[in-house]
């Protein structure tokens, strides 16, 4: 028989078990995102961040094991069950929607990460003026999101007429626990990004397309040689202004 079904589009409580299986283990996170993301973020002994879409918490962990003091939020209750059990009691997770205000207090935080949580949002405005209010004058936000080259080049190869210059909803189907669930995502341009970071009051300092760290060459070999030609993220550095 199919799989059954699931209505619920970006269901990350069914997802949950088996996106942090992945997420642990194959090159995309393990040893591509989080990997840049660290390497961006430098030394962060001392330093408050928060962990928007934190999900299961490898980010997370990481952080506070370089001594920051991190929260964290997600909309997933699921996702941060996890997170929980690998980070303990005393650490500040919290359910909360990215698309809507944060129940944080203004100037909280000294950074702001957002890996691969953008991309969620049709209106990048809100979301934005949001992470500019809770850090301090001069924190960083550090996004990741998914490239608009890498996307565009996949549809087009899929027979899909695609527009680069136009702002668009895809989605696919993910596949977990004997259901398949709607996934969906939003796909901009790289000027539509940087318009948005700019009137919400940030200033680009870096805009990085990294590799995969050296050691997934000999585990993913196709992969790695893949991503080091043909960039899956955008990583940014901003500051807020």
């Amino acid at each position: 028989m199919p799989p059954e079904e699931s209505t619920v589009v970006n269901d990350y409580d069914l997802l949950a078990e088996t996106y942090t299986a992945m997420s642990d283990t194959e090159i995309q996170n393990a040893y591509y995102e989080r990997p840049a993301v660290l390497a961006l973020a430098g030394d962060v002994a001392g330093r408050r961040i928060l962990d928007a879409g934190c999900g299961a918490g490898p980010l997370t962990v990481s952080l506070r094991e370089r001594g920051a003091e991190v929260s964290g939020f997600d909309l997933s209750s699921s996702m941060l069950d996890i997170a929980r059990q690998r980070l303990g009691p005393d650490v500040d997770l919290r359910v909360a929607d990215v698309a809507e205000p944060l129940p944080y207090a203004d100037n909280a935080f000294d950074d702001v990460v957002a890996s691969l949580v953008l991309h969620y949002l049709e209106d990048w405005g809100p979301t934005l003026a949001e992470f500019h209010r809770v850090l301090r004058p001069g924190g960083r936000l550090i996004v990741v999101v998914d490239h608009p080259f890498a996307i565009h080049l996949l549809q087009r190869q899929a027979g899909q007429q695609t527009d680069y210059s136009a702002t668009y909803e895809w989605t696919e189907d993910w596949e977990a626990n004997g259901r398949t669930t709607p996934m969906s995502f939003w796909n901009r341009p790289l000027h539509a990004m940087t318009d948005a970071f700019t009137e919400a009051g940030f200033r680009i300092s870096v805009l990085s397309e990294p590799k995969p760290v050296p050691e997934a060459e000999k585990l993913f070999p196709e992969d790695y040689r893949m991503l080091c030609v043909s960039p899956s993220f955008l990583f940014f550095v901003l500051e807020a202004e």
